[in-house]
């Protein structure tokens, strides 16, 4: 079997664990597991603080310094509510195309690395190549801190890391990053006929959620002097909002559930902290005389942006293996920022376009995964003696 064929067979497997982010990833990691026994390469597991979930840091080569990870997470979005043609975790393949849920975010590109393994048992590594499968990629990124948390200590420093999220293939330098945060506005309760008499949770949240809106036309108007990302400047969006009791009741709770998605170098609070300024002061205004009433911001993820670093020895690695001369910056956020974080050169470059994830009958081209290959057969020559 080639390896090509064989990446097709493991995107199979992989895609038939339903590891939604609210779900248990654990089946998976044991196949994966399993698998790795077979192959005869050491791995390290760490779970998270429930144990219903773990990341898998897998070495091949020798056990040094500066070596590369391959880093992949296991978990995707949910399919309820999406039409789907055939059943999401059952890969099925329609000319050139593989569908499945998780098929192109990012199953394929773990798929490729599982069966690259051969091949890079057999190079004559001087430096390790490392394979990091990760959770809860789709809702916090935190799935790989612990491991992160490990380089250097009980694990080897690598000294690149290249993120397979789908980039058909372009080596992708920055990303913005994203905050999600809950604002919860309690008010007082009565009939709607005296509401001079209490205050209106629902109509503070409409406040709030028009200052939001204010201040994401100022980003827009500062706009990316960068001129890499589209759109072109750091944006607010309000997803969901709910509250009150009836028409005639004076709502006494209202909450909206929001992100800030900033530009490289913007910090990842910033929204925050300018509604939080608006908050306390219509708070002064409307809500100290009625007791128990208030607004609060709870920050549910805080996702680090991804910064161009040109030159780095990500980058330029990145670039060779993909025949490339120039780097792309990506609308979504990944994992990246954390690897930066932790002081890492890292770069995205995976197969795939980011337009089919997350989408009913989601899919990634074999062609992609073909190239997807011969890139990694490239980075064992570079690691090779």
């Amino acid at each position: 079997m080639s390896i090509l064929e064989s990446a097709v067979d493991l995107t199979a497997r992989l895609v038939g664990f339903d590891t939604e982010s609210s779900k248990s990833n654990l089946p998976l990691i044991g196949w994966v597991e399993a698998y790795l026994r077979e192959q005869g390469v050491p791995y390290v597991r760490m779970s998270n603080a429930r144990g219903d979930k773990a990341s898998l840091f897998i070495t091949i080569g020798p056990n040094v310094s500066g070596g590369v990870v391959l880093s992949g997470h296991t978990d995707v979005v949910p399919v309820v509510g999406q039409e789907w043609t055939g059943d999401p975790f059952r890969l099925r393949r329609q000319g050139s195309r593989l569908l499945g849920r998780g098929a192109v975010d990012m199953k394929g590109f773990d798929a490729i690395c599982l069966a690259m393994i051969p091949e890079f048992k057999a190079a004559p590594l001087e430096r390790p190549i490392h394979i990091l499968l990760s959770y809860d990629e789709e809702t916090t990124c935190l799935g790989p801190l612990g491991l992160i948390a490990q380089f250097g200590v009980d694990l080897p420093e690598p000294a690149a890391v290249i993120v397979g999220e789908p980039t058909s293939m372009q080596v992708a330098d920055a990303h913005k990053s994203v905050a999600t945060q809950i604002t919860r506005v309690r008010g007082f309760e009565i009939h709607s006929a005296n509401l001079h008499k209490g205050v209106s949770a629902v109509h503070a949240a409409c406040r709030l959620v028009a200052e939001l809106d204010r201040i994401a036309e100022v980003l827009r108007a500062e706009g990316d002097p960068s001129g890499r990302f589209d759109p072109p400047y750091s944006s607010i969006h309000v997803g969901l909002i709910w509250g009150g009791t009836a028409r005639n009741i004076v709502a006494r709770d209202c909450q909206f559930h929001w992100e800030f998605r900033g530009l490289p170098g913007i910090t990842p609070s910033l929204a925050r902290d300018r509604l939080e300024i608006f908050s306390r002061e219509l708070a002064a205004r409307s809500f100290q005389q009625f007791p128990g009433a208030g607004i609060e911001t709870v920050t549910e993820s805080e996702v680090p942006g991804l910064a161009p670093q040109p030159g780095s020895a990500a980058e330029q690695l990145a670039l060779r293996l993909a025949k490339a001369n120039h780097t792309i910056a990506v609308p979504y956020a990944s994992e990246a920022g954390q690897f930066q974080r932790a002081g890492i050169p890292t770069v995205l470059c995976g197969p795939g376009r980011i337009d089919e994830a997350h989408q009913p009958d989601e899919f990634i081209e074999i062609g992609q995964l073909a190239e997807c290959v011969a890139f990694m057969r490239g980075l064992a020559r570079e690691l090779s003696a």
